[in-house]
């Protein structure tokens, strides 16, 4: 009897014991989980727990740094169109300016109205477009043509999408233990497992589909199932495509560089390629392994030339004359034409070439060829990609020819792009050379040789075919010579280049064959074997140009798309940069690049300074147009999109000529359009766009025959700061369009043409003032946000853009960014996302239309949704409005063009519209009456007759 009360007290002991310990316990649960509450902050609020917290003036945001800029981002590259400097980068964000972090992170403090029991989480970005770097920055002039000028920011950078050379791969530690045969089988796991992963983070939230009522309840009770997502456009990081070859290789490919390139490759005989020339190389029957040196002299040789402007005045005895080799492409032709104008003599020889995908250019060339007898077009093409081996051929090529041709007595060959521009005159630069009639003019790097051969990649085996550069390992430099390099742009005297051309020595032929493997092989292949030649005394380090170049804004990597390598190019001149061109310190004479889409002012500006105004009323001169379509190209040659919207920009050129010309009773002035559009111009005025000018064709009503018209659409001005204006004032100017040019600032898609399946990237100018946080939201047709994010501004930051992961296809019609500051409103853009009536370049069926033009799955553009976010920005999503945009989505045929024209129609205007040739229409005038048409005239490009002095400018 005396055991229970023991063990009644025993147990009551026990249960204080064990409430005092939970207390503890919970008490330790609370300070580790405030500590931890920081890192926690984001993904509570992405998992749904509310918020209780007071609404505060200014909200603290989780602070999420970007990934580190690419490399290429804080300093230099190669020359040429750019040099290289490094590997490219992996996905690791992108430069000054550029929003690419796309993980959730905090909302911060919303108002009372705005929580939500499944607060969705806004994605937060640190933009900065300033350069920052933890080491001294080095200083490099503004004028200098060193286009090799690496800073020191690079010395340790190895941005590659391959594991690095110099340290252990951190991101894939099982891929070291692994055989490269079994590293594919592994990342397609790790994939395999982090897209399950994806699908389980959150269940439920990637709707934003608009129900009744009565079917909310149903939708909410399932939220536990997948919503199913819409891939974008662009490849996924899926497995690699089986690797086929039309005949097995020779070895065993191990080397990840190139598995890479075997599985990225896309023809046969490519893979074929590359698998055979590994394999050469790694049984030692590829490369030379050492190399005849001829120079007498030891080291580097450099003869000093002196710059005297006055030595043109006096006559020269026997002047030299100079061939030029023109490399260009794309479509810029009026720009081309008026370099051509800048730089002819007849005392000159002029060989031009064009690539081989630009042949709207080559028939333009073809055409004011035809006009002189001492110029001519190379009846061979290549296509010279940035960094390719093709380029160096395209050279060596040249020279043969030109040597070749014995009623061209030519002493000097230079090489110039439509993006030069002379800046001193010919009558200067004949007087020059024929001073240095038997030097060679090339700038070399200025860096010590190993940094630069690292830099370069030139202890890197490359591969160019499929219009790639593809890197395959790793090779050494042949022993026995010095291997130099710098600038691809370079004046070259005839005996060094018949030297180069016609030598079958030990060093030419090894040379030749150790660069057609090589990265930006002009940049090197000629400043070595000069160097190592018995011509190595002529050599002057000086290729007597200015070369514009912005380590910050021209390091983008912006050529991975076309070689395994990180590269830089020049920015293109401005107006506030003229007075460099007026230095008389040293010889220099022509300078790059100059870009008329970009700035045309500054191309005006120099060439008056060199030749005098034009006369007074000359017409054109700050007018610039600049062609993107032309018939002969075939409508195989446009997007969807293009074809879609050139179409509409014709239909609304005739609405308005019936609406402003036609009179009543009168039917001289209607017309119905007839087949594809013929030409389309971009067309500036001041350095602005001021639309496209489109040439159509359209049979006149009154008298049934078909007529050439050109209308000129603009568009409308679409961004807004908020009324009443916030208090916050950073903020000149937002846009959203595509291909970004990171470098210039500005998109490429001129106009802004987008459709269902394009993906969009928002912009931002900034001016000058403190840090501050900005909130970005995508608002669709149907006002339902598809994104929304904060960007924190640096104070110095002037650009900043971000492309928000959307679900594809995004809904067709008028889109709204807004900007908003501590929630209150600053600004919106708005932007056009056309519906497509060509799928294919035909016209396109309902089915197809149907799926492009009902927005993604379920309207879920992202996998959270922001629904709560609509009452706070008073943007009331209407059944009535879904059900008509589902109505829209489900046309074709007329009902689809009436749609997509009245979507255009509030977007952009037909200013004006004028026949290329005979009208019906009394009061339609003639193009080239105009001042806006492409008929009109265009002194400054237009090419004449040679002029008593030789000259056609």
């Amino acid at each position: 009897m005396v055991a229970a009360p023991c063990a009644r007290r025993l147990a009551r002991r026990s249960h204080s014991a064990l409430l005092a310990a939970l207390t503890v316990l919970l008490l330790q649960t609370l300070v580790v989980w405030n500590f931890q509450q920081p890192r926690l902050r984001g993904p509570a609020s992405a998992a749904g727990a509310p918020s209780s917290r007071p609404p505060a003036p200014a909200p603290r945001r989780e602070r999420r740094d970007l990934p580190a800029e690419p490399a290429a981002a804080r300093g230099g590259g190669g020359g040429g169109g750019g040099g290289g400097w490094g590997p490219p980068a992996r996905a690791r964000g992108g430069g000054p300016g550029e929003a690419r972090a796309q993980r959730p992170a905090s909302r911060g403090a919303l108002p009372a109205r705005a929580l939500d029991p499944h607060p969705s989480p806004l994605i937060t970005l640190q933009t900065q477009d300033a350069y920052f770097s933890h080491r001294p920055k080095e200083k490099v002039r503004t004028d200098s043509n060193n286009e090799n000028s690496v800073p020191k920011d690079f010395e340790n950078v190895d941005n590659s999408n391959f594991a690095p050379r110099t340290q252990k791969q951190k991101r894939q530690p099982e891929l070291a233990k692994k055989p490269p045969s079994r590293q594919k089988e592994v990342l397609k796991r790790k994939l395999e497992q982090e897209e399950k992963g994806k699908g389980r983070s959150l269940p439920g939230k990637g709707t934003n589909e608009v129900l009744p009522p009565g079917e909310r309840a149903a939708v909410n009770s399932s939220r536990g199932k997948d919503v199913p997502r819409q891939p974008h456009a662009r490849k996924s990081g899926g497995s690699s495509p089986e690797i086929k070859y039309d005949q097995p290789p020779k070895c065993d490919i191990s080397g990840k560089e190139a598995i890479s390139a075997l599985s990225r490759s896309k023809s046969k005989h490519c893979r074929q390629e590359i698998g055979e020339t590994y394999c050469r190389h790694k049984l030692g029957l590829l490369m030379p392994e050492k190399v005849t040196r001829f120079c007498p002299l030891e080291g580097k040789a450099n003869k000093n030339v002196q710059w005297d402007e006055d030595s043109v005045e006096y006559m020269l005895a026997n002047p030299v004359r100079i061939a030029f080799v023109l490399v260009v492409h794309g479509r810029a032709s009026r720009q081309l034409q008026r370099m051509f104008k800048s730089i002819y003599h007849k005392d000159h020889f002029y060989y031009i070439h064009v690539d081989k995908r630009s042949n709207y250019l080559h028939r333009q060339v073809l055409q004011f060829a035809r006009q002189y007898s001492n110029v001519r077009v190379t009846p061979w093409r290549m296509a010279t990609i940035w960094g390719g081996a093709s380029l160096l051929s395209t050279y060596l090529q040249s020279m043969r020819d030109l040597l070749e041709m014995t009623d061209w007595p030519w002493d000097f060959f230079i090489n110039l792009s439509a993006a030069d521009y002379p800046i001193r005159t010919n009558d200067q630069l004949v007087a020059f050379l024929s001073r240095y009639r038997d030097m060679n003019f090339l700038k070399s790097h200025g860096r010590d040789n190993a940094r630069f051969i690292r830099k370069q990649g030139l202890d890197r085996l490359f591969l160019e075919c499929d219009a790639h550069m593809w890197r395959l390992g790793d090779r050494r430099i042949p022993e026995g010579i010095a291997v130099d390099g710098g600038s691809d742009w370079f004046l070259l005297n005839r005996k060094f280049v018949e030297y180069v051309t016609f030598s079958t020595d030990d060093l030419v032929t090894k040379m030749k064959h150790f660069y057609s493997y090589t990265l930006l092989p002009a940049e090197s292949f000629f400043h070595t074997v000069l160097e190592n030649s018995p011509h190595c005394d002529t050599m002057v380090d000086n290729n007597l140009r200015i070369t514009n170049w912005n380590r910050k804004l021209g390091c983008k990597c912006q050529y991975k798309h076309i070689v395994d390598w990180c590269g830089c190019s020049p920015n293109d001149f401005k107006p506030q940069d003229f007075h460099r061109f007026q230095q008389t310190a040293r010889p220099t004479f022509f300078a790059r690049k100059f870009e008329a889409v970009v700035n045309q002012e500054i191309i005006g500006q120099l060439d008056y300074y060199l030749y005098g105004n034009y006369p007074a009323g000359t017409p054109g001169l700050r007018s610039y147009w600049e062609n993107v379509y032309d018939e002969p190209d075939g409508v195989h040659s446009l997007s969807d999109v293009a074809l879609t919207l050139y179409h509409s920009f014709a239909r609304l050129g005739l609405r308005r000529a019936e609406t402003s010309l036609h009179s009543e009773g009168d039917n001289s002035c209607r017309y119905y359009p007839m087949g594809h559009p013929a030409s389309v111009h971009l067309y500036f005025l001041a350095d602005r766009f001021q639309g496209f000018l489109i040439k159509h064709h359209a049979t006149n009503l009154a008298v049934s025959k078909l007529e050439t018209l050109e209308t000129w659409v603009m568009p409308k001005k679409v961004f807004k700061i908020a009324s009443p204006p916030s208090d916050f004032g950073r903020l000149q100017f937002s846009e959203v369009g595509t291909d970004w040019d990171a470098k210039e600032r500005l998109f490429r898609n001129f106009g802004g043409l987008l459709g269902p399946m394009d993906e969009p990237v928002g912009m931002q100018k900034w001016g000058k003032g403190p840090n501050v946080t900005v909130t970005v939201i995508w608002v669709d047709p149907v006002n339902i946000i598809a994104a929304t994010y904060d960007i924190l501004i640096e104070s110095t930051a002037e650009f900043t853009h971000y492309k928000p992961p959307l679900n594809l296809p995004l809904r067709p019609g008028v889109w709204t960014v807004k900007i908003l500051h501590h929630w209150v409103p600053v600004a919106e853009t708005k932007f056009l996302v056309a519906p497509l009536t060509f799928s294919n370049r035909q016209p396109i069926k309902p089915e197809e239309a149907l799926k492009l033009h009902n927005g993604p799955p379920r309207s879920a553009y992202m996998e959270q949704s922001f629904q709560s976010l609509n009452p706070v920005l008073s943007l009331p999503v209407s059944p009535a409005q879904v059900e008509q945009a589902r109505r829209n989505a489900a046309s074709s045929g007329a009902v689809l063009e009436r749609w997509l024209d009245s979507l255009v129609g509030g977007m952009w205007t037909a200013m004006d519209i004028c026949a290329t040739g005979p009208t019906a229409c009394p009061v339609m005038q003639t193009c080239s009456q105009t001042a806006w048409s492409s008929f009109s005239p265009d002194p400054k490009s237009e090419l004449g007759a040679v002029k008593p002095d030789g000259r056609l400018r």
